[in-house]
């Protein structure tokens, strides 16, 4: 039997993970991108170690897809964008989050909450990200080149896709955030 729960959030609660957002980003204003996503990751192995109630586990997988996306040096995300991840990370590099992740069941709802929040936030660059892992995959079975090599290189017959796809993440997210009513991009400032 599964249960269906819908949680809405108000703008008091908004405010509140946004408030939690900004104290994580000023408190990790000092760490380098690296930090950050080793501190972000290390959130997915305490995850694996415990079981998770699904929802939140698939939550999860989404900020690994953000930490990849940071770290994949073969999708190169321009600066400003990555910083714009980066952004968003800073709230799972705080040790000292909402609730507790000590706390059974409970301690990683907050970790879910935020999560949500920054894919809807990063939806684009997530949606151009995960389009790029599968035309790179499919690519390299192509050329016979193993896709984890490439993790760490750009390659010529990916770069017009890469390209493509991050003008057409940029495009997206000016016009979501200009058309869109309710969700605004609140959660991130980017990195000096």
């Amino acid at each position: 039997m599964s249960l269906a729960i819908t949680i809405e959030l108000g703008d008091a609660d908004l405010q509140h993970f946004i408030d939690a957002m900004q104290r994580a980003q000023k408190e990790a204003a000092h760490l380098s991108p690296r930090e950050i996503t080793d501190a972000a990751s290390k959130l997915l192995v305490e995850g694996h170690q415990i079981t998770l109630p699904n929802f939140i586990a698939q939550r999860l997988g989404k900020l690994d897809s953000m930490i990849a996306m940071v770290n994949d040096e073969g999708f190169a995300l321009p600066e400003e964008d990555r910083n714009r991840v980066l952004a968003c990370l800073t709230y799972f590099a705080n040790p000292e989050d909402i609730i507790p992740d000590s706390v059974p069941v409970l301690g990683f709802l907050d970790d879910a909450i935020m999560i949500e929040l920054c894919v809807r936030e990063l939806q684009h660059e997530i949606e151009a990200y995960e389009d790029f892992v599968v035309y790179r995959r499919d690519e390299a079975a192509a050329h016979g080149v193993d896709p984890s090599t490439l993790k760490t290189q750009r390659v010529e017959w990916a770069e017009a896709r890469r390209v493509e796809l991050i003008e057409r993440m940029r495009k997206r997210r000016g016009q979501s955030y200009q058309t869109s009513s309710g969700w605004r991009p609140t959660l991130f400032s980017f990195r000096s």
